[in-house]
């Protein structure tokens, strides 16, 4: 049976752990990374999943701007790989968007495969510019209001205040 509950500090080795082991060490190199840098998380959005006390899953969010508008940063989002082709990731994203929705929140990127994040209704982004290197096609956006990304264009910054 497994358990979804929010993130605490006393999971966050463990999630990093679990993290590298799905993307490598090297992950913190990526531009999405640049702008979580001394960023807090969206804390009620991280959820961790586990199965008899052991981590299978995490997902995280991070505030940040486009056009001065406030957005979600999805991810990372990892499942441990003995328990990939599960649907766990998807049950992740799921509940955390629909907290996301609940605590109202209007609009989520991320950088991402568009075949597999399409099914949660993402799509590709025009007009909006991660910091390089990413490549455009993999900018995606989801809204949780209608009309959200409605005009919302431009780079994205770290969240004003960050």
């Amino acid at each position: 049976m497994y358990q979804l509950e929010e993130e605490t500090e006393a999971d966050w080795w463990e999630v990093e752990a679990l993290y590298d082991l799905c993307f490598s060490p090297g992950r913190t190199a990526l531009s999405s990374y640049r702008l979580r840098d001394g960023v807090p998380t969206v804390a009620a959005l991280c959820l961790v999943m586990r199965e008899d006390g052991n981590l299978v899953g995490a997902i995280r969010y991070w505030p940040v701007e486009v056009g001065g508008e406030d957005v979600l940063l999805l991810g990372p989002v990892a499942v441990h790989p003995t328990h990939q082709g599960e649907g766990l990731g998807g049950l992740l994203i799921n509940e955390s968007l629909a907290e996301a929705r609940r605590q109202g929140w209007e609009r989520v990127l991320l950088v991402g495969d568009a075949p597999y994040y399409k099914r949660f209704g993402f799509w590709k982004l025009e007009g909006v510019e991660m910091p390089p290197p990413t490549n455009p096609d993999r900018i995606l956006g989801l809204e949780l209001k209608a009309g959200a990304w409605k005009g919302v264009t431009g780079k994205v910054t770290k969240a004003a205040g960050a």
